[in-house]
Order: C-alpha cells, then sequence, then structure tokens
C-alpha cells in the first residue's frame, strides 16, 4: 500500500478515471496535471478521411489512440456521416494499439481484428510482421504531434503508409488546476509522477517554466520519481534532462504497478 503517498499523473480528470481507482485503492492521494489539449482540425477531418480511403484504397486502419478514435467519430455524428465512416472503417483489416482504444471501436461498432501483444509502435510494428503484411498499404488516423517513428518502422517492414492528421495538441490553458501540485511539488511533497506521452512531457514543461527557472525545476523532479508510460516518452524526459524508469507495461495501470514497486522499495 501506497499510504500517505502523492502520486501525480499528466492526465484530466476525463482521462484518469483509472488512476484515480488505483491510488485511492492503495490509499495513495492522486493529483491530476492536464498538460495538453486536443486542437481539432474541424469538421473537414471526417471528408478528408473518407476521401483518403476512397483514393489510397488501404489494406488496414491503424487506430494509436482512444482520442483518434472519440474525435473521428463524434464529428462524423455531427457532420452525418457516421455510417459512411463506419463502412469505410470496416471495409479494411483494424488494428488497435490497446485495449482503451479498442474499447472505443467496439463502441463505435468498428470490429478490432488485431491489437499487439505491447501497446505501442513497437508492439504494432511486430503485429504486422507477425501477420505478413509486406506490400500492404496502412492508413493511420491520429495527432499531428506524433512522431513519424511508426511510419518509418512500417515502411522498413515494407508496408505504405498514409498518415491523417485529425488533430494538433497544445499545452492546456487553465492551469489553476495545477495550483495544488505547485505548492505541494515546491514543498518536496510530490512522491512520483506518471507522464503519459511525449506531448504530456513537452505541456508539463511549458506550463511549469512559467513559475520556475528550468535547472530549478529539474533539480525538483530529481526529489521525485518519475514514470514514463513507454520509451519515446522516456526519451522525451531525456531530452530535458530528466531522469525516469520507464513502465514495463505501457499502460496506465502498468505505469501504476510500476511506479509502486518503485516507491515501496
Amino acid at each position: 500500500m501506497l499510504d500517505g503517498k502523492t502520486i501525480a499523473i499528466t492526465r484530466s480528470k476525463d482521462d484518469a478515471s483509472e488512476f484515480i481507482e488505483l491510488a485511492e485503492k492503495n490509499n495513495a492521494r492522486p493529483l491530476l496535471l492536464p498538460t495538453i489539449e486536443l486542437v481539432s482540425k474541424g469538421e473537414k477531418i471526417v471528408d478528408e478521411f473518407l476521401e483518403s480511403i476512397k483514393e489510397y484504397d488501404p489494406d488496414y486502419s491503424v487506430f494509436m489512440s482512444s482520442k483518434a478514435v472519440k474525435l473521428l467519430f463524434d464529428t462524423a455524428k455531427k457532420v452525418d456521416q457516421l455510417e459512411k465512416l463506419q463502412l469505410a472503417v470496416a471495409n479494411t483489416m483494424v488494428m488497435s494499439v490497446g485495449p482503451k482504444t479498442t474499447l472505443a471501436l467496439e463502441k463505435e461498432g468498428i470490429k478490432v481484428n488485431y491489437q499487439p501483444r505491447l501497446y505501442s509502435s513497437v508492439g504494432v510494428g511486430e503485429e504486422f510482421t507477425k501477420i505478413h503484411a509486406v506490400g500492404r498499404k496502412v492508413i493511420v488516423p491520429r495527432s499531428g504531434a506524433s512522431t513519424p517513428f511508426l511510419k518509418e518502422l512500417l515502411n522498413k517492414i515494407g508496408i505504405d503508409v498514409l498518415e491523417i492528421h485529425l488533430y494538433d495538441v497544445c499545452a492546456f490553458r487553465d492551469t489553476s488546476q495545477w495550483n495544488e501540485f505547485r505548492e505541494l511539488f515546491s514543498q518536496d511533497k510530490v512522491d512520483g509522477i506518471v507522464f503519459t506521452s511525449v506531448s504530456s512531457v513537452r505541456g508539463f514543461f511549458e506550463i511549469m517554466t512559467k513559475d520556475y527557472e528550468k535547472s530549478k525545476l529539474i533539480e525538483n523532479l530529481e526529489k521525485t520519481q518519475v514514470i514514463a508510460i513507454g520509451p519515446f516518452t522516456a526519451d522525451e524526459l531525456k531530452n530535458f534532462y530528466v531522469k525516469n524508469i520507464v513502465s514495463k507495461v505501457h499502460t496506465v495501470l502498468g505505469s501504476f504497478d510500476t511506479l509502486k514497486e518503485t516507491l515501496l522499495q
């Protein structure tokens, strides 16, 4: 049990229900740090996606986050194109990066054909290698802030990739929600922080450097246990000179378990 420990995650309340539940079960105090906001590219994303499916004629569609699923399908509902979108996606073999994304797709009536063992870009690459998809075409609707790693990896395997950027991200603007964290962090009373994406690392530094010198911020972070949900997040933290431990399983549950294990050592 993490009796009395204060632990933070770089997510908003809407996205952190699992983390809150895990923290409370372990008698820890959860702090939520909404670091990024999605900036949709508007209603045109549905037409762009449908047009791309028609022209590109992909064999597979790959969804890398539940956010991308929700945004695409919610926008389709708004512009009365849901059935068209469902049919277009269903005409491809669908791969989801992990269980949360699978659940989001299933809620929209989409059957998921593949989900990798590792919930990451590397896992997606492994899955495509396993199913011998050389020469096939893949469409990936995702964030404009994504790294090129997945596309480059699939290209190396011999797969053609078209990425459709549905949204960009910016640092979270209403930082009043950070007040409690700022106060506890300045007193060295935050025991652990879980970073959940490359964008969340950038958002964290953009928000916190308004109040802290970068060197002081890094110094304070050395007094707390920093967990990266996956290797790309870990690399971004290293770019900011922040020591961290990579979660063994690249999910919120996996990150929580890694944090708990580290704090109880």
